[in-house]
């Protein structure tokens, strides 16, 4: 499926960082559209198989994408020609397991793993005609190609192959060494653009590294202006530069980073104040930034992953080190994947380098993250962040094409299966224009503040109040949230607590104020014990009220629960997600509890209907006399119907008893929220939790990235008129 932004969310998104940023003026990246990767089968094939674009590259003339996609055993193309529209152009049958593509000209190479067992490795070098799909030669590899990468430098065209014969994690412990050990295969281009399977060399780069030296596993190769090829040795933490006849002209270990104000717990909590000291690099992909620098991401894979990247001069000396830097600006966006603390945190891997408006830039795929850091490198010693962009889910692979000024990435998870997004291809542009993204930041607080699952809002004040939801079992928090700016800004994190410490067994779904400094927060309860409970929550975060929902309705309720809350005088009204035991098909309760009388009512509030999947509501906000609810269905992409703010009517309505039948309310749709969210250009994603409404009328929204696990970790938050 293809989305392109919609003219009214543009201009609205230009027009606010135009009064917010000074940098209005300078040229940004901006996403433009995705594809959506199994829309490249053939009519008639099963698109709900796994798919995953890996490696990505694009033609000589920049209107056709290429990529690698390993369980389908392709190679798929994109046609760009229009950058905002692509299409499908179908997918070539490589005959086993691609694992990297590159492009000269219509020509692309592929790395094809072809072994029968981690001991027994092989692989084929494809020649491939882009436009055609014909496969025109193919040349034996001796072990497991990873990545490939051509070259037309001066001394002549060329390939070459780190071979990394990858090590079995189920054997030796999953230590290196595990032979055979692996190489760098280089093959000539000849003037019909095919590889010379005569030519074929390998470069030895055994005896090199500390670590394993009789085991080298080469991860990633580029080749600069000179032709020397630059090799990372993931495995081994060792780098390694060979010119083109194969020759080892200089090689040094990847070194270790002393980490500190990271997370290094997989604890449900966002807590930056632990170190690492000496973590390996062990960098995964690596680019060129001119004839004597390379720069590396620092993924880690067995004993290392710095979080970070670093630039070095191809004499083994350190130019660059981002440390935790990095990993922070990650953090201040949302996209930090909590999950991952105890491992490699943001997991930075991928890379790619280019010049566009004679700026060089280094593009930082982060793949737990899934995000794209944007690098100015003027001055190799001194890089400048200077974006942040969203992608989908595990960005793997880049390519930026700076004469049509584009950068795509490829996304490789699919989580189809699970019926979440599926792997996706995402295309940008260079623009004279504001940056889009992200919509919310908690850059320039006074504290480092990780957020993320946000599920409730309120507006009093002149700002915002959030709460995140129970993926932070450990840390439920009120964040405050600055809407006058472009982003949005995040300014504080109140820690919501019991006795002073953090206040365990919450769902908060909901937020509303009290009217006197403090907050009611509705917890939602689940099947796994977690009761629906409305809870007071005082100015300085300490719970000291909870108020349970009465016996004749908990006993209805099923594993999905309370979503929202807002207050009227002295009146709470409360949405249940979805219909309980006892409420009729398609019906979800509206509560009202009485905070004087202790009283409670109920109404019936009608929910859309879906072919597939389910419908609830998300958030309930009142405002001038009126309720409005967000109802949304479960479903991601293409495959979504409902999203959506409606408004219900306080006049004359009346709530009945408990246990009793309830009066059916009558709704009015204010706006499809879907060509909003289809408007960012990415997959419209399932979780719209948040909305707020101020006095003068001006309302926000906010999605869920669900702490940034099995999701891309995007957060949008924009706001619309009533009506």
């Amino acid at each position: 499926m293809i989305f392109t932004r919609t003219p009214s969310l543009l201009a609205l998104a230009i027009t606010l960082a135009a009064s917010h940023s000074v940098s209005a003026a300078d040229k940004h990246f901006n996403r433009i559209a995705s594809f959506a990767i199994p829309s490249n089968m053939a009519e008639g094939e099963d698109r709900s198989r796994e798919t995953s674009a890996e490696i990505i590259a694009a033609s000589g003339d920049g209107m056709t994408l290429v990529y690698s996609d390993s369980p389908l055993g392709v190679i798929g193309r994109i046609d760009i020609s229009d950058p905002a529209n692509p299409q499908p152009l179908g997918n070539i049958d490589v005959g086993g397991e691609p694992t990297a593509v590159t492009v000269l000209g219509n020509i692309a190479y592929a790395g094809v793993n072809t072994s029968v067992s981690y001991s027994e490795p092989s692989g084929q070098l494809l020649t491939i005609d882009i436009e055609s799909g014909e496969i025109l030669a193919s040349c034996p590899l001796n072990g497991q190609p990873d990545s490939v990468v051509a070259s037309a430098a001066p001394e002549g065209r060329f390939v070459a192959v780190a071979i990394e014969n990858e090590r079995d994690e189920d054997a030796g412990d999953g230590r290196v060494p595990q032979m055979p050990g692996g190489s760098v295969a280089l093959v000539e281009i000849n003037d019909a653009g095919e590889v010379n399977c005569n030519s074929l060399l390998y470069a030895d780069v055994t005896g090199l590294a500390e670590i394993a030296p009789e085991d080298p596993e080469p991860e990633f190769v580029d080749i600069n202006a000179l032709g020397e090829i630059a090799v990372t040795l993931q495995e081994n933490n060792h780098l390694a530069v060979i010119d083109h006849a194969g020759k080892v002209v200089s090689h040094f270990s990847a070194g270790a980073v002393d980490l500190d104000g990271i997370d290094a717990s997989d604890d449900g909590a966002l807590l930056f104040n632990e170190q690492q000291a000496q973590r390996l690099r062990e960098p995964d992909a690596l680019q060129w930034i001119d004839s004597d620098h390379f720069a590396i991401a620092n993924e880690g894979d067995m004993d290392g992953g710095s979080r970070g990247w670093s630039i070095f001069h191809k004499s083994g000396r350190l130019v660059y080190e981002s440390g935790a830097d990095f990993e922070h600006a990650v953090i201040e966006v949302g996209h930090y994947p909590d999950k991952r603390s105890d491992a490699k945190g943001s997991e930075p891997e991928g890379m790619e380098f280019a010049v566009f408006d004679d700026t060089p830039y280094v593009f930082l795929l982060s793949e737990r993250g899934s995000l794209v850091a944007v690098y100015e490198v003027s001055n190799p010693a001194e890089p400048q962040l200077s974006q942040l962009l969203p992608s989908g889910l595990s960005p793997e692979g880049a390519v930026a094409i700076p004469s049509r000024g584009l950068l795509a990435t490829a996304n490789e998870t699919d989580l189809g299966e699970e019926g979440g997004p599926r792997s996706h291809v995402m295309i940008y542009q260079y623009q004279d224009s504001p940056a889009v993204y992200p919509t919310l930041t908690s850059a320039g607080s006074d504290e480092l503040i990780g957020w993320g699952a946000l599920s409730g809002m309120v507006a009093a004040n002149g700002v915002l109040y959030a709460v995140n939801d129970s993926f932070y079992s450990a840390q439920p928090r009120i964040f405050t949230i600055d809407p006058s700016t472009s982003p949005a800004r995040i300014t504080a994190a109140l820690d919501v607590t019991r006795d002073g410490e953090p206040a365990l067994g919450l769902d908060m779904e909901g937020i509303t104020t009290d009217g006197e400094g403090g907050f009611w927060v509705a917890s939602e309860g689940n099947d796994k014990g977690l009761a629906n409970t409305l809870y007071h929550v005082g100015a300085d975060g300490e719970i000291d009220q909870g108020i349970a929902l009465p016996e004749v309705l908990a006993q209805q309720a099923l594993k999905w629960g309370l979503e929202g809350v807002t207050r009227i005088d002295n009146q709470l009204w409360l949405t249940v997600q979805r219909p309980w035991k006892d409420d009729p098909e398609g019906m979800a309760k509206l509560l009202r509890y009485d905070l004087d009388s202790g009283e409670w009512g109920a109404v019936h509030y009608p929910l859309d209907r879906v072919d597939e999947g389910w419908v609830g509501l998300s958030e309930i906000t009142a405002y001038q006399g009126d309720l409005y609810l967000i109802e949304r269905d479960n479903r991601i992409g293409a495959d979504a119907q409902v999203k959506q703010v409606t408004r219900v009517a306080l006049e004359g309505l009346a709530p009945a008893p408990l246990g009793g039948e309830l009066p059916v309310v009558e709704k009015h749709r204010v706006r499809d929220l879907i060509p909003d969210l289809a408007s960012y250009n990415g997959f419209v994603v399932d979780k719209i939790e948040g909305m707020a409404i101020n006095e003068q009328g001006h309302a926000w929204l906010v999605s869920d990235n669900d702490g940034v696990d099995d999701s891309s970790g995007e957060t949008y938050f924009w706001s619309i008129p009533l009506e």
